[in-house]
């Protein structure tokens, strides 16, 4: 599975747009949008997220699973657990309160 952020963080990547992913995927722009817009995993049917995630990898991008060694070498980004939640804070003030 990908999640929305993966997607979006393999777009910049890249340094393409969502037009230019849904060329190589073979979907809509809607789609990829749509995509793009999920809360946190991916939603879509099968063979969308197959196009999607065959046409990443074909462009270089190695999907990394929570907690999964990369083997494929090269310069990466992944996000540390609990950071994402650091990041709102930060965005929204501190108002959240720390554990």
């Amino acid at each position: 599975m990908i999640t929305a952020a993966q997607l979006r963080a393999a777009r910049v990547l890249l340094g393409i747009d969502q037009r230019r992913l849904a060329e190589l995927s073979g979907l809509s722009v809607p789609t990829i949008q749509r995509m793009e817009a999920s809360e946190t995993m991916v939603r879509g049917n099968v063979d969308s997220l197959v196009k999607l995630i065959t046409a990443l990898e074909d462009a270089g991008i190695e999907l990394i699973d929570d907690g999964a060694n990369s083997d494929g070498g090269g310069r990466g980004v992944r996000l540390k657990a609990g950071s994402a939640d650091r990041a709102e804070d930060k965005t929204s003030g501190g108002a959240r309160a720390r554990k």
